[in-house]
């Protein structure tokens, strides 16, 4: 099998695990439901992103995890939490790559006006205090883009595969995510279902971002092994959709 042959795998995959889910969800609606599992893998599509090599439907645009450092307590929902931002509409970039990521692009395109503070420190304390600034005056300025990147985000259909183990360097999760990524980037491996030309993050000033199609940074210039891809249809069967509240 090449490199194609297991996107379409993959995929194939993913249109089970989205019969086992009963359809993608998005994060507008991601409240109305509880009893997540308590640790699993992401995969966000995004409207206007299609397949162009693989097959039909949307392309996966991002792959996360969470709770992989030895110890971490972090739940596959405060996760997806910290990336939807609050329901007000607001967020914190800086406890999201993700958000950070398309934040940083929607203001390269021109869609918000330019915050000079995005993605400047760890923490909004960091930042007033680096920048000079009043913490009111940089809380003013993101919020525009925060509610930007929440309405983007909101949008996004995601499934998940849930996987309850524990964090750590082995951890299975980690194995799913570093893979899809490695197989779904077009960095290291040639172009296959590239974005479309109007795809967000073309505007991105990372260059990984751009290079692999994905928002996603780490493992994009990696390789795969393909046996993970028998993981995952194992792991589907172990997956639930999570009851309405």
């Amino acid at each position: 099998m090449n490199r194609l042959d297991r996107l379409q795998r993959f995929y194939e995959l993913l249109d089970q695990l989205s019969d086992q889910l009963g359809g993608p969800r998005t994060l507008d609606e991601f409240s109305n439901y509880r009893d997540w599992p308590a640790r699993g893998v992401y995969f966000f599509f995004e409207p206007g992103e299609a397949r162009s090599d693989s097959g039909e439907g949307l392309r996966v645009v991002r792959v996360g995890t969470h709770a992989l450092t030895s110890g971490s307590r972090s739940t596959l929902r405060q996760r997806l939490s910290q990336h939807r931002g609050t329901r007000s509409g607001g967020g914190n970039h800086r406890g999201s790559i993700f958000r950070l990521l398309v934040g940083q692009a929607l203001i390269a395109q021109g869609t918000v006006s330019n915050c000079k503070s995005w993605g400047v420190k760890g923490s909004k304390g960091d930042a007033v205090r680096s920048m000079g600034i009043d913490r009111q005056v940089l809380e003013a300025a993101e919020a525009p883009v925060e509610r930007t990147v929440s309405d983007h985000i909101g949008r996004m259909p995601f499934l998940w595969l849930s996987i309850n183990d524990e964090p750590g360097s082995a951890s299975l999760r980690g194995l799913i995510e570093r893979n899809s990524i490695a197989l779904l980037t077009n960095q290291s491996d040639g172009a296959l279902d590239s974005p479309s030309s109007d795809w967000l993050g073309l505007h991105s000033n990372r260059s990984a971002v751009v290079r692999s199609g994905l928002w996603n940074q780490r493992h994009t210039d990696e390789h795969y092994d393909p046996a993970f891809l028998d993981e995952f249809s194992r792991l589907i069967e172990l997956t639930k959709s999570p009851d309405l509240q």
